[in-house]
């Protein structure tokens, strides 16, 4: 896509950034797994295609807002959508397991509002179940975005959170009205500035929900200049 602005031109790239949904992709311990089953064929005579999906809230490419966490917290049919539509902050941070406060410190979160951390989990996908030793945010590093004023959180791998953690990294971003996009595929993405759209299904009192999320980038010759987020080494000293 090609649009024309003033004297220069400008290419519309689009970005899927979301897990496809099947029977076989890995779903988080303790949740049930992804079922999509036919209902009418017209191999068999019917006069249309239909199946029927079985899933968590949480299956894939998928939102969680403070109703994860509390029955008294926003559901997903009241969020805004202008916090999940506007320009966002995708960061590479490899070679670490746990991100903490020291390693976001190095990456410009000034005046981001959205940040999409890329991980190590990005070959995760490509394996069978689910792996335990995934790269998370550690509740220090929770807290540090929230200082920053980061109102939505982003990762590659099915939690932002340790597979055995207690909870607090979700309830501390939720619960200062972040909100958390798990699962993304950020395989082939470079890091950088860009416009990201993600639309979940508008579950009535929903504590999450699967998204359809995109980025877009702008690659012209304007003059604005673009973080480079390679200019961060990993893994950090």
């Amino acid at each position: 896509m090609y649009l024309h602005s003033g004297c220069f031109e400008v290419a519309m790239k689009i970005y899927d950034i979301t897990m496809p949904l099947s029977a076989d992709m890995p779903t988080y311990p303790g949740d049930p797994t992804v079922k999509i089953e036919p209902v009418t064929r017209i191999a068999r005579g019917d006069a249309a295609n239909v199946s029927c999906i079985s899933m968590s809230t949480h299956s894939g490419t998928h939102i969680d807002v403070s109703r994860h966490y509390s029955d008294h917290g926003l559901s997903v049919d009241h969020l805004p959508l202008t916090l999940l539509v506007g320009r966002a902050l995708l960061a590479e941070v490899h070679g670490v397991r746990e991100i903490g406060r020291e390693q976001l410190k190095r990456l410009p979160l000034k005046g981001e509002e959205r940040l999409l951390l890329k991980t190590d989990n990005s070959a995760l996908w490509v394996r069978q179940g689910f792996w335990e030793d995934y790269a998370h945010l550690t509740e220090d590093g929770a807290a540090y975005l929230v200082e920053m004023g980061v109102k939505l959180v982003g990762i590659d791998y099915l939690s932002v959170e340790r597979h055995d953690g207690n909870g607090d990294v979700h309830r501390l971003l939720l619960g200062n009205g972040a909100v958390i996009l798990e699962g993304l595929n950020l395989d082939g993405v470079s890091p950088g500035n860009y416009e990201l759209i993600c639309l979940p299904l508008k579950i009535k009192d929903g504590d999450g929900a699967p998204v359809r999320a995109v980025l877009r980038s702008r690659e012209g010759t304007g003059t604005e200049k673009e973080f480079d987020a390679h200019t961060s080494k990993w893994p950090l000293a």
